[in-house]
C-alpha cells in the first residue's frame, strides 16, 4: 500500500508541476499547468506570466491539447511504475544478499527465495579404469588421461528455468564457472584431464565445457552468476577451482523444461 501511495503522489506531483501546452488552432500554444472550459471560452493559468487568463474556445485546439496531455500522463505513469519496479528489485537483491550465509556455497535464486545447493562428491577415473574417490586430500597426479566424474545420470536439483541465477559464496578468490557436463552411462563427466611428464615435472591439461556467464560481485567473496544465453535441457554444474590443481568443488543441477 505504501509503495502504491508513493507512486500516486509522484505521478500527481509530476503532472501538477509540469507545464502543459494549450494548443491553439493556428499552431501556437500557451504554457499552462491547468485549464478549464467555460461555455465559449477557456480559462487557463499561464505559467509564463504567473496569472489566470482567458481565450475564446473557438481559437483553442482542445483535441490536440487533450491528446498530448493524455500521452504525457501515460508516460509519467509508465516511468513511475518502472522506477518502483527497479527499487523493488534492488530491495529484493539487497535482502537476498543479506540472507546468504557466510559459509562458502552455492544458492539457487528461486523467485524471491534462495535455495542452497548440496555440494556433489566427485571421483577421478584414470585410463586404467581405476577409480579414486575424491576426499579433501590432494589427488595423486599420475601421468595419463583421467576424467573427473559425478555418479548418476541426473542431478538431485532439477530446474525448469533455462536461465537460472545463483549466488556463489567462494571459499577464496579462485576461478568459478557454470559448466556443461558430458553424460555417460551411470555418470556425468565434469572435466577431462591429461597429465604429462615434462622433464621430471607434471603438467596438467584440463578441458572444461564452460558456459558463457554474467558475473556480478555483490559482496566480499560473494557473486551472482547466470548464463548469457538460455541453457538447453541437460546436465550442468557450478564449479570453483584452481587451474592445474585438479581440485574442483562442484554443485550440480539439471535443466529440465518439463
Amino acid at each position: 500500500m505504501f509503495l502504491r501511495a508513493a507512486i500516486f503522489l509522484l505521478l500527481a506531483s509530476a503532472v501538477a508541476s509540469a507545464a502543459d501546452r494549450l494548443y491553439l488552432k493556428d499552431g501556437t500554444y500557451q504554457l499552462t499547468n491547468q485549464y478549464e472550459v467555460k461555455t465559449d471560452r477557456v480559462r487557463y493559468y499561464s505559467t509564463e506570466r504567473g496569472e489566470w487568463e482567458e481565450i475564446p474556445l473557438e481559437l483553442v485546439d482542445l483535441d490536440r491539447t487533450k491528446s498530448e496531455l493524455s500521452e504525457r500522463q501515460t508516460q509519467l505513469a509508465t516511468d513511475a511504475k518502472t522506477e518502483a519496479e527497479e527499487r523493488a528489485a534492488e530491495k529484493l537483491a539487497h535482502d537476498q544478499v543479506a540472507a546468504i550465509p557466510t559459509k562458502p556455497g552455492v544458492f539457487y535464486i528461486r523467485g524471491e527465495m534462495t535455495e542452497p545447493l548440496k555440494q556433489a562428491e566427485s571421483k577421478v577415473v584414470n585410463n586404467t579404469k581405476r577409480t579414486i574417490l575424491k576426499v579433501l586430500s590432494p589427488i595423486p597426479l599420475l601421468p595419463g588421461k583421467s576424467t573427473i566424474e559425478l555418479d548418476g545420470e541426473h542431478a538431485p536439483l532439477r530446474i525448469a528455468d533455462p536461465r537460472p541465477e545463483f549466488y556463489f559464496r567462494l571459499s577464496d578468490y579462485q576461478r568459478f564457472e557454470i559448466v556443461k557436463l558430458t553424460p555417460k552411462k551411470g555418470a556425468r563427466i565434469v572435466e577431462n584431464v591429461s597429465i604429462l611428464q615434462v622433464k621430471g615435472d607434471r603438467e596438467v591439461d584440463e578441458q572444461i565445457l564452460k558456459i558463457d556467464s554474467f558475473k556480478k560481485q555483490e559482496a566480499d567473496l560473494l557473486f551472482r552468476i547466470w548464463p548469457v544465453k538460455p541453457l538447453p535441457p541437460g546436465e550442468y554444474a557450478l564449479i570453483e577451482y584452481t587451474e592445474g590443481k585438479m581440485n574442483p568443488q562442484i554443485w550440480d543441477f539439471t535443466v529440465d523444461a518439463k
